[in-house]
């Protein structure tokens, strides 16, 4: 398995894949196997550990990312599946200085314990906000119903979404 950035140039192996891949408005060329999931090419190839791998069945949601705007769980996801696409983790979100309203929401209205649902929870609670700026309490309970929290209740979580939704619509200071 090799992982370059844009420039590098490489013979690739029988059993590789050169695909490109748009990560966090970052473009990298990379060679992969054709099996490897696009959890592991996120974690271990490109170093972006925000993505977490939970229960490697779809089921817990914590290796969900953007894949050109629509939430994946990237642990049932091939890698060469991602090729020409555009992928956004968690890391890609916002910047320390300038956090995305959903990480915002989530710190202001304590939308996370442990931590380890979060990232999922977030790049949902993005698609979701993307497609419907103004949802209702339901609808953010559905959108997240793929994304289980062990730690919580969920009130938070969704009060953290609904807090993120006024600030995008610049009712929240």
């Amino acid at each position: 398995m090799t992982y370059g950035g844009s420039s590098e140039v490489r013979t690739v192996g029988a059993d590789e894949r050169r695909i490109t891949v748009t990560v966090n408005g970052e473009r990298r060329v990379v060679e992969v196997e054709p099996r490897l999931l696009l959890a592991h090419l996120i974690r271990e190839g490109l170093a972006l550990t925000g993505t977490h791998l939970g229960c490697d069945t779809t089921s817990c949601g914590a290796c969900t990312v953007l894949v050109d705007g629509v939430p994946v769980k990237s642990c049932t996801m091939l890698a060469v599946q991602a090729d020409g696409c555009e992928v956004t983790t968690v890391e890609g979100l916002g910047t320390p200085s300038e956090l995305d309203p959903v990480q915002e929401g989530f710190s202001v209205e304590h939308g996370l314990q442990c931590g380890f649902c979060t990232p999922g929870m977030m790049l949902t609670s993005k698609a979701l906000l993307d497609a419907n700026p103004d949802p209702s309490e339901d609808e953010v309970r559905w959108a997240l119903s793929g994304n289980l929290c062990r730690c919580t209740g969920y009130q938070n979580i969704v009060k953290a979404v609904l807090w993120a939704a006024e600030k995008k619509r610049g009712a929240t200071a």
